[in-house]
């Protein structure tokens, strides 16, 4: 069963509002806040990066492996979002993860359209294999719209020939910007935070007249052969659920290592909510473990 802090924060999602008709600033704007209400641990050290033109940053904590690096990109539709607001997840996730985080920005939409977000990974990920990190000890990850882009991020670095990265982790990844899956009805109910107008106002924004169905926008739809170790958790309650199952069904028939987890009654990126409810921090210790027996830490 779900925990009481859990139910309380469903019942405040509920009160948010139909998000489709939400204007793009003041989503941004509410997506900063509460990213702000997120305490940083005193023990993280942050130190911004330099030399490039998007906004990224290293976090470390007492006894993180400097030679790895756990590549995170926030959510938030490919419109909000930004290192700010999502890094208490980050840097939670890379902590449990036993390696030094990499907090990554990317140009949003309708500012920057499609493939703007996948150049900028992609830049990023160059940055930091000539800076010498060793892609073996690379996890890229990423939440929703981030967690489609770090797919995205493997399928560009093998079309430009790239070495990949030794595994990755997505949470409740958006992966199909099509919104097809049957989930988007019979999960309606029970998931307030994500709907399919919601999903179709902001694939619109961000394809820019590109078919939802380019591998680079909706990932699922790449070559899946020869990718990493892959670590997919969902939401049992998630409107977006059924994309997740699809993509571990076709990344395991293709050969690749997945492990798929779906938390019953959980609700689209619940692990950004380590503040408040257990399940969240759970679910982030778990990811930790998944990595370390992949890393070999």
């Amino acid at each position: 069963m779900p925990s009481a802090e859990f139910n309380q924060l469903l019942e405040q999602l509920k009160n948010i509002g139909d998000q489709s008709i939400i204007s793009v600033e003041e989503l941004r704007a509410a997506s900063e806040r509460k990213g702000a209400s997120f305490p940083i641990p005193e023990d993280v050290t942050l130190t911004p990066m330099q030399n490039l033109e998007l906004k990224a940053e290293y976090s470390e904590t007492p006894g993180c492996s400097s030679e790895h690096t756990l590549m995170f990109f926030h959510g938030g539709g490919y419109y909000r979002g930004s290192i700010a607001a999502t890094r208490e997840l980050a840097t939670r996730m890379a902590r449990e993860c036993g390696m030094r985080g990499m907090n990554t920005g990317y140009r949003l939409a309708p500012e920057s359209t499609f493939p703007a977000p996948v150049e900028d990974a992609l830049n990023v990920y160059s940055f930091l294999l000539e800076d010498g990190q060793r892609p073996e000890k690379v996890i890229v990850a990423g939440a929703s719209a981030g967690g489609g882009l770090a797919l995205a991020l493997m399928h560009a670095a093998r079309n430009v020939g790239l070495p990949l990265p030794g595994a990755a982790i997505l949470l409740s990844p958006w992966v199909d910007l099509t919104q097809s899956g049957p989930t988007f009805q019979s999960n309606a109910a029970t998931d307030p935070t994500i709907s399919k107008p919601y999903l179709d106002r902001f694939a619109q924004m961000y394809l820019g007249g590109e078919s939802a169905t380019h591998p680079l926008a909706s990932p699922i739809n790449g070559e899946m052969a020869g990718l990493p170790p892959m670590l997919i958790q969902v939401g049992g309650a998630e409107t977006m659920l059924d994309e997740s199952e699809r993509l571990a069904e076709k990344a395991k028939a293709a050969g690749v290592d997945v492990t798929l987890e779906i938390w019953p009654h959980m609700v689209h990126v619940w692990q950004g909510n380590g503040a408040h409810i257990p399940e969240a921090r759970e679910a982030v210790e778990k990811a930790g473990a998944w990595a370390r027996e992949k890393m070999g830490l």
